[in-house]
């Protein structure tokens, strides 16, 4: 049995094992078709059926490579098998794009987007930043997260729905490129739905009250990013 060969650890990008089934059916292939591709068009000489079957089912996630050779195969893009991307390396397998496109179009050296791809921390200054947009098809939440200011964004959430958002307005408009006017709206909107649970929780009446309140308050500031894009996008509409 050939086994796969040892490699520098990278992370797995998000892989989307119902469609790569789903289009290997609609291609009438059976696993063991896959794997032969995969080995005599790719170079992937350890791949058996078992291992196929093995990405199909969840229990192993093909390696960047693996799935880009895996899509092949399917004569699909990486996109249609990769599941919701989050990091900038998994967006870039998404598009189909090698580093050494995004590093040349964006204007920086090969190793320092390297660099940044591995750690997931983008560096790039504003033009570069909205070349990768561009070039990477982002949407803002997305460039929100690959760009490295999602936490960021968090805090600032979270100090304006729990404080006077008016304060939070300046410093959220510098980590996320919006209209005044819509983050103005989307801040009250936010602060107005914390405030609300948390006098909803209280006025329940129970001995739980306070704790059924702070669970409440907690939970809403874990999701306080999601709650914030579904807020501009109700403000949008």
């Amino acid at each position: 049995m050939h086994q796969r060969p040892a490699r520098r650890h990278q992370p797995a990008p998000p892989f989307d094992a119902p469609a790569a089934r789903r289009l290997r059916s609609a291609l009438n292939m059976g696993p063991e078709h896959v794997a032969y591709g995969l080995r005599v068009s790719y170079g992937l000489p350890y791949v058996s059926p078992d291992l196929v079957l093995a990405w199909e089912r969840g229990t192993v996630a093909p390696s960047g490579a693996e799935l880009s050779a895996l899509a092949g195969v399917l004569w699909c893009s990486p996109g249609d098998i990769i599941g919701r991307p989050r990091t900038l390396r998994e967006h870039r397998i998404a598009r189909g794009l090698a580093p050494e496109d995004i590093a040349r179009t964006v204007g920086l050296e090969f190793l320092a987007y390297m660099h940044m791809e591995e750690h997931n921390a983008w560096r790039g200054n504003e033009r570069q930043s909205a070349t990768l947009a561009d070039l990477l098809d982002l949407s803002l939440p997305d460039f929100v997260t690959v760009t490295g200011r999602e936490e960021k964004l968090a805090e600032q959430l979270r100090s304006a729905v729990t404080t006077r958002w008016q304060a939070y307005v300046r410093p959220v408009a510098k980590t996320v490129p919006l209209d005044r006017h819509l983050l103005e709206d989307t801040l009250q909107a936010l602060h107005q739905e914390y405030q609300g649970q948390m006098v909803a929780s209280l006025s329940w009446g129970d001995g739980n009250a306070a704790s059924d309140s702070s669970d409440a308050g907690r939970a809403f500031l874990d999701r306080i990013v999601d709650h914030f894009w579904a807020a501009v996008q109700d403000n949008t509409g």
